[in-house]
């Protein structure tokens, strides 16, 4: 099956083989369908799915253009994946004119979005607060809303959404589409289906796919005030030469590019407000080796294919599974080994432990600064005892035996040399 199979338009079917999809995920084949009939649909699905697309496509192939008012809502539990699924969105309608989506979230002037709600627009993409603060200042009227789509509707609910999603859903016409996508089907999602949903189907899509072995995941736990001071230790002592650092914030991107750049690390910032020239200059830059270390929001790092990446860095913790996977699956390509390395205060726990469900990472200690030399000096060894066929090697060092250097001595100062280029 591929996407020219499902009853779309040629423009969505352009879009998306710009986006450089061919084929449907499992997901994706299951639900387009069933979401294009309008019936209303609980699907289960996990790591890396592709369910945006699943109800992004028929979404858009059911909007009325010409009407100017929300047709489609998406609530999301945080602001990073709303922006993400808004961007995604617009990305499969790039071709469809006039179209328009609005991502609203708290974080960001209230007023800006306002200005746009106003003019009108087709699909909102929005955490479930600051809907209903649009709904409560009259700016957001769902009254023509035909579907409503809860993602990542287990982790709306299990962070204490459930009454504002009901009041959404209560704002909302009865003969809406409800669709609801899920990484688990607890108790509080089978009840909000029981109450808002009409005999919806439910699809399941089991996950066959791991973490690639090739990746070592580990996770520091750390003091949120030594983050930074924990993220230049793990730089060292792991000699890292290309990374890609991930954030979750544009102003947590700024922040530690800069501190970095402080610190005489050769490094540059990645994020969504950029424009698309600025971006490019970064990553000819990444690409080229003028920086070694690129730090990233997800938004801007979507869609980059790099080579010879050695480590990602999760300098936050990433909102979800999907998230994790698509960041540190940016090391080991190519058949070769990364390491993957994440960052977690107190806070973050509760997020991280969801993660740490789905994926073999292990807990390790930031080093302390006397452990570093040691460290550095261990990741060298390792590589030289791969090495073969040594004997003119051996040669030479018992030739250079005497009194004052004995072979031990030789290696050590060979090490030393090794470390301070």
């Amino acid at each position: 099956m591929n996407f020219d199979d499902f009853d779309i338009s040629d423009d969505i079917k352009k879009a998306i083989g710009d986006m450089g999809f061919t084929k449907p995920t499992p997901i994706q084949a299951k639900a387009i369908p069933e979401v294009l009939r309008s019936i209303d649909l609980i699907a289960q699905a996990q790591t890396g799915s592709g369910k945006t697309l699943a109800f992004a496509v028929p979404i858009l192939e059911k909007l009325f253009i010409p009407d100017r008012s929300p047709q489609a809502i998406v609530l999301c539990p945080t602001r990073e994946l709303c922006m993400q699924v808004a961007d995604e969105i617009e990305r499969a309608g790039s071709k469809i004119k006039k179209l328009k989506v609005l991502a609203v979230y708290g974080g960001q002037p209230i007023g800006k979005q306002t200005r746009v709600l106003k003019k009108g627009v087709h699909v909102v993409v929005g955490t479930p607060g600051r809907v209903i603060d649009h709904m409560e200042r009259e700016n957001l009227d769902l009254i023509g809303v035909e579907s409503v789509i809860l993602d990542e509707a287990d982790e709306m609910l299990e962070m204490g959404f459930r009454e504002d999603i009901e009041l959404i859903l209560a704002s909302t016409p009865r003969q809406r589409q409800t669709l609801m996508f899920s990484a688990t089907i607890p108790k509080e999602v089978r009840e909000i289906a029981e109450v808002y949903q009409k005999n919806p189907k439910f699809i399941k899509i089991s996950s066959n796919k791991k973490t690639t072995p090739k990746i070592t995941q580990y996770y520091f736990m750390c003091d949120i005030r030594d983050k930074f001071d924990s993220l230049t230790r793990l730089i060292d002592a792991y000699d890292v030469k290309r990374s890609l650092i991930f954030c979750n914030t544009k102003k947590s991107v700024n922040y530690v590019s800069k501190h970095l750049k402080k610190e005489d690390f050769p490094v540059d910032a990645l994020h969504g407000d950029m424009t698309q020239k600025a971006r490019d200059k970064v990553m000819n830059k990444f690409r080229n080796g003028n920086i070694s270390i690129l730090v990233a929001s997800d938004v801007a790092a979507r869609g980059l294919d790099i080579d010879d990446v050695g480590v990602v860095i999760n300098y936050d913790v990433p909102q979800n599974n999907d998230d994790y996977i698509h960041r540190i699956g940016r090391t080991a390509r190519a058949g070769k080994s990364g390491l993957a390395f994440t960052l977690v205060f107190e806070d973050e726990i509760p997020r991280f432990n969801r993660i740490k469900k789905s994926n073999k990472v292990e807990k390790k200690e930031v080093p302390m600064p006397g452990e570093i030399t040691e460290m550095k000096a261990n990741l060298i060894l390792n590589e030289v005892k791969k090495s073969k066929n040594l004997d003119e090697y051996i040669k030479i060092i018992k030739k250079n035996e005497d009194n004052e250097f004995s072979s031990t001595e030789l290696a050590a100062a060979l090490l030393k040399k090794m470390r301070e280029k």
